[in-house]
């Protein structure tokens, strides 16, 4: 899960008790911080969709998993997610 979607759920401290607690009790889970190679990723996700700034947390998602050599990502947002998506085979994006 990229760090920056935790961003998006961190909302205050009762939000936030909720989400660490559902994180505390997940062992599959791991955290990707951005750095200078995986923010170039997100750029090209972006670039490639010809997204701007407002889809970033999303192209977050995108990247891990063409990051991850492909995979599947869960969403209530389909449209978006698949737009950025679209031009990696390799990646799905299921709505939740």
């Amino acid at each position: 899960m990229p760090a920056v979607v935790l961003a998006e759920l961190y909302r205050g401290p009762k939000q936030n008790q909720v989400v660490d607690s559902c994180l505390s009790r997940e062992t599959g889970l791991t955290v990707r911080d951005t750095d200078r190679d995986f923010a170039r990723l997100v750029g090209a996700v972006l670039g490639a969709a010809k997204a701007g700034s407002e889809d970033l947390a999303d192209a977050h998602c995108i990247a891990a998993a063409v990051e991850a050599g492909g995979g599947v990502v869960v969403t209530g947002d389909t449209g978006d997610l698949g737009r950025l998506a679209a031009p990696y085979p390799n990646v799905q994006v299921s709505q939740i």
